[in-house]
């Protein structure tokens, strides 16, 4: 049985484009590079690659027969360039989370900023630098960063979620309470079905005063996983002191 996402490589795309005018003008191959993904049996993810040889920017879904029709694999460039790039990014990123950890921010900041000189759209890196900046409290840079990350689906996939529900803890305790709010809401566009996810909202509006859409949410907490302990006793104590 296959596990999926399988991360393929590196592949190249060749499509022609028309150089020079007139009777000089001619047509050559565009060679473009892209980081693909297996995502199942029939699709397949592809994304650009940068500058610095790492996947970035948007990412397509393509059928299997067309994928396999346009693009050819470039296993030399992915171990040459790519991978070693992709090692030198995660590693940054990986120095950040740590320092970040110890309380050290400062350092945290230059890591993650390293990492972004990679790849400036990069998700982790781009996470980390926002609690940075929540903790330091940089607001005009968490503002930038947080515009970053909404634009992005890949900030709430479920392999994020530790370093998502890192900047939301910070936001939320340091009183960035419609910040909170419009990160966890995007998030709640693209999973629904996500307990914690309410329970975050819920307390954020809790911190607000807002006590109509604090119950809502806890209620939608509770529907989804009605053992969930500290729902419970949140919504015990809302019961009891809201009027």
């Amino acid at each position: 049985m296959s596990i999926y996402p399988q991360i393929l490589g590196v592949y190249s795309q060749a499509k022609e484009a028309e150089l020079g005018t007139g009777s000089t003008q001619g047509q050559y191959d565009q060679v473009t590079y892209w980081y693909v993904r297996r995502l199942n049996d029939s699709d397949y993810e592809v994304q650009p690659l940068n500058a610095y040889h790492v996947p970035s920017g948007i990412c397509t879904t393509l059928a299997q027969n067309d994928f396999a029709t346009q693009y050819s694999p470039e296993p030399t460039y992915y171990e040459v360039h790519t991978q070693p790039a992709l090692k030198s990014l995660e590693a940054k990123i990986a120095k950040g989370e740590e320092e970040f950890a110890k309380g050290n921010l400062d350092e945290a900041e230059r890591s993650f900023l390293k990492a972004l000189m990679i790849d400036d759209l990069n998700v982790p890196a781009n996470l980390g630098v926002g609690a940075v900046y929540t903790e330091k409290k940089e607001f005009d840079k968490l503002k930038k960063t947080l515009k970053i990350l909404l634009n992005q689906d890949a900030t709430f996939a479920i392999e994020q979620r530790q370093r998502f529900n890192t900047l939301g803890m910070s936001l939320r305790k340091q009183g960035l309470h419609e910040e909170a709010l419009a990160y966890y809401l995007k998030a709640l566009e693209n999973s629904q079905e996500d307990e914690n996810l309410h329970f975050n909202v819920a307390r954020v509006y809790f911190e607000k005063g807002d006590q109509i859409n604090t119950i809502e949410h806890l209620g939608k907490c509770l529907a989804i996983n009605p053992d969930l302990e500290v729902a419970q006793k949140f919504m015990r104590y809302c019961e009891k002191n809201f009027k």
